[in-house]
């Protein structure tokens, strides 16, 4: 959530493994205090992804003697010692200073400073964090712009009493001015690209990235009736292909809409309550229908590593409320008997249609062309024997 120098960050990492392997180390703009540390609700989480993914929508055509169209709506890991507490003088022998330490839900966390990042990397590494090679540059580089760090470890007990399988998000509240997300640090310790998504919650309009390109996932593209089946596979194969495109260095903006209403919705908006659990403070108290005026998301996505993506994302808010979403349209054929002039050429031009969705999808996924046709062949989408149009009535078109 951003709204002028306010910042609410809820993290939500996605990290398989015991919990007492898990460890977060953050950069922030300033020391924060207890309250301002929560830990929030995985399923609000899981909620503002589903409202804001992209999405499959199914058209049915109707007899086209009646001419009538109906629409059908659809997460730097470490192990951590049994204890973090350190000997403050040995601490301040290499410049690190505890400014703060709490335990908040399952979490036990350290607000950090430092006055060099080689005394730091020496801390974390003594604390038994396992901080890879080339740390210490980025460490560095974060330091000088005066950052803090946050620094999160599992407290076993307290995560056993949660009764919790899955870590719940770590949320933070702050005042900067800057408008940014630290992405270096994680990438050092990462083992190939990264899969980021950003939901930004705002007041004023559309977020976009200021010092990486944002480009619009595309959109808006007919695809065949099976694509139904292996959504998750189409996307993904999807998104791929556009980042290669833009070099692997553009932010995907896969969503931007008011969270008062949506078309068509994948999933409802989220209510009031949600989104305060969000950060969003300036609501009113009375709840409005479906979600909550003002509130404007935008849903970001970007696949980063070190070479294409060297510097931290930097943000700003704009006016822009035009509505946008990744969406991809299933058109079923109509297949009645009716017979009119408008049936036949609706016939005729089913085959141009069905080549159509066959070329938009493989150029969206790099997929095969013959590979697409022989699948929606298999799938009955298209056969010579749905193809009424006789051979001489494509000649002179």
């Amino acid at each position: 959530m951003r709204d002028g120098d306010r910042t609410v960050l809820t993290m939500g990492s996605d990290f398989k493994g015991e919990p007492s392997a898990f460890a977060l180390v953050v950069p922030v703009p300033t020391v924060l205090q207890r309250g301002q540390i929560h830990v929030g609700d995985q399923a609000i989480v899981e909620h503002l992804d589903q409202y804001s993914a992209p999405r499959l929508v199914e058209y049915f055509d109707e007899d086209p003697c009646r001419m009538r169209v109906e629409e059908k709506a659809m997460r730097m890991m470490a192990p951590s010692a049994s204890g973090m507490a350190q000997d403050a003088a040995r601490a301040n022998a290499l410049g690190v200073r505890i400014e703060a330490r709490y335990t908040v839900g399952e979490y036990d966390i350290l607000i950090l400073s430092a006055t060099q990042s080689s005394g730091l990397v020496t801390w974390l590494k003594e604390s038994h964090y396992r901080i890879p090679d080339g740390a210490e540059r980025v460490l560095g580089s974060y330091l000088r712009q005066g950052m803090k760090f946050f620094v999160a470890k599992v407290n076993l007990k307290e995560q056993a009493k949660t009764g919790f399988s899955r870590l719940r998000p770590l949320q933070m509240a702050y005042e900067s001015p800057k408008f940014m997300l630290p992405i270096r640090l994680g990438m050092v310790n990462a083992d190939g690209p990264q899969e980021l998504l950003i939901y930004a919650l705002t007041r004023q309009g559309r977020v976009e990235c200021t010092n990486y390109r944002t480009v619009k996932l595309p959109s808006d593209a007919e695809v065949p009736l099976y694509v139904k089946e292996i959504f998750a596979e189409f996307y993904r194969a999807t998104f791929t292909t556009a980042a290669r495109r833009e070099g692997l260095t553009a932010v995907f903006t896969e969503y931007a809409w008011d969270m008062s209403w949506c078309d068509p919705c994948a999933s409802q908006p989220l209510s009031n309550d949600e989104l305060r659990g969000l950060g969003v403070f300036w609501l009113d108290d009375a709840a409005t229908r479906g979600g909550a005026s003002g509130t404007f998301v935008t849903r970001l996505h970007v696949r980063y590593d070190a070479v294409h993506f060297p510097e931290d994302l930097v943000f700003q808010q704009t006016s822009d409320r035009a509505n946008f979403q990744g969406r991809y349209i299933m058109r079923h054929a109509w297949t009645g008997t009716s017979d009119c002039e408008a049936a036949a050429a609706y016939r005729a031009q089913l085959r141009e249609r069905r080549e159509k969705q066959a070329e938009t999808l493989a150029a969206l996924t790099g997929w095969n062309l013959d590979d697409v046709r022989g699948r929606m062949q298999k799938n009955g989408e298209w056969s010579a024997a749905q193809d009424s149009t006789k051979w001489w009535e494509r000649l002179w078109k």
